[in-house]
């Protein structure tokens, strides 16, 4: 919680949003709709939660044109209210503001570039030729690798490692335990013995990227792994070498895209996906929770694989049939020929 208070017309205008009710009513907090109380604002985005808004103390609520009918209290009408509650959860924000400078326990090398905004915390380390830009934070325990350069505005979140000649734009925001630059799953086999490849590439973040707690992004093998602007990665990613991935693209927790994939722009991949090796994606391709993808996807839509989950009997039962379905299909194919004969 925060102890700054708005006006309701205040955040009306903010948020370009029509106001119906008493724009001096003082706002201080965001609440759901079941739990709001006086002094705070809440939203309707999901129709699932319709059944709250009339009963609602909040003193305000942002929703569509088409649900104010049964609120009984101060609205701001907006066509998208989900996006309203977005930009207005950043005004309550209690995260702590980083000081700007650095940390006496922070270890920086004298050729490295720090802007004199930038915060640098406690036992994080900064490389030789590594560039800090203006207002960057630098949480407590990340490691900023050799010749790697962070853009403006950006965040970095407690116990991040930023491998060397990593490239990161303005206003990313990279979560605790993310590794980006780490080296690719590159092995050579000479008679059953694997050999190690040297990964000679980089990783490039495009601006407004966010990459997830314990997410991981391997550096190329020769050319960089790119993510473009505005993608946003969940928890637990792994993100092979030499991937790109398009413009505005969101992956949820635990997918994994493996080497040399090139991603399209505005895909949404659900979690646990699994997208193999040296394929295109389209643009605009959504996959669905668990979704294995071992082939080139050339036209955008929905795709899904696997299967709910049954109770054992039936699973069983569906497993055996499914092993039969190559036999069955022939089987089809011959009575066809006989009925078509």
């Amino acid at each position: 919680m925060t102890d700054k208070s708005y006006r309701l017309g205040e955040i009306a205008d903010a948020l370009g949003a029509k106001l119906r009710g008493d724009p001096d009513t003082l706002i201080s907090s965001v609440a759901t709709l079941g739990a709001a109380g006086p002094g705070q604002i809440s939203f309707l985005a999901n129709p699932a939660y319709a059944k709250y808004l009339t009963d609602t103390h909040a003193s305000a609520v942002i929703l569509s044109p088409e649900a104010a009918a049964d609120c009984p209290t101060n609205v701001l009408l907006l066509d998208n209210p989900y996006l309203g509650y977005a930009r207005l959860s950043h005004w309550f924000d209690p995260a702590p503001v980083a000081p700007a400078g650095i940390h006496p326990a922070a270890v920086v090398d004298d050729t490295a570039t720090v802007d004199e905004t930038a915060s640098i915390g406690p036992h994080a380390v900064v490389e030789a030729g590594a560039c800090i830009g203006a207002h960057v934070v630098v949480g407590a325990g990340s490691i900023v690798g050799a010749r790697t350069s962070i853009g403006d505005h950006s965040i970095l979140r407690p116990r991040v490692t930023l491998a060397h000649d990593v490239v990161v734009g303005r206003r990313c925001h990279i979560l605790s335990g993310a590794v980006v630059g780490s080296d690719g799953f590159g092995f050579a086999n000479e008679q059953g013995v694997w050999h190690r490849i040297a990964q000679l590439g980089g990783v490039v973040l495009g601006d407004d990227v966010e990459v997830g707690a314990n997410t991981t992004i391997d550096r190329g093998a020769l050319e960089n792994t790119i993510i473009g602007d505005g993608v946003k990665l969940d928890n637990l990613i792994q993100v092979a070498h030499n991937v790109q991935i398009g413009d505005h693209s969101a992956m949820a927790a635990l997918v994994g895209v493996a080497g040399s994939t090139r991603v399209g722009r505005h895909c949404v991949f659900g979690g646990a996906s699994g997208v193999a090796g040296h394929l295109d994606i389209a643009d605009h391709v959504h996959l669905t929770g668990m979704t294995l993808v071992t082939g080139d996807i050339r036209e955008p839509g929905v795709y899904s694989s696997g299967t709910s989950a049954d109770n054992n009997r039936s699973w069983r039962k569906n497993a055996v049939r499914f092993r039969q379905l190559d036999a069955l299909a022939r089987r089809v194919r011959e009575l066809e020929k006989k009925t078509k004969g």
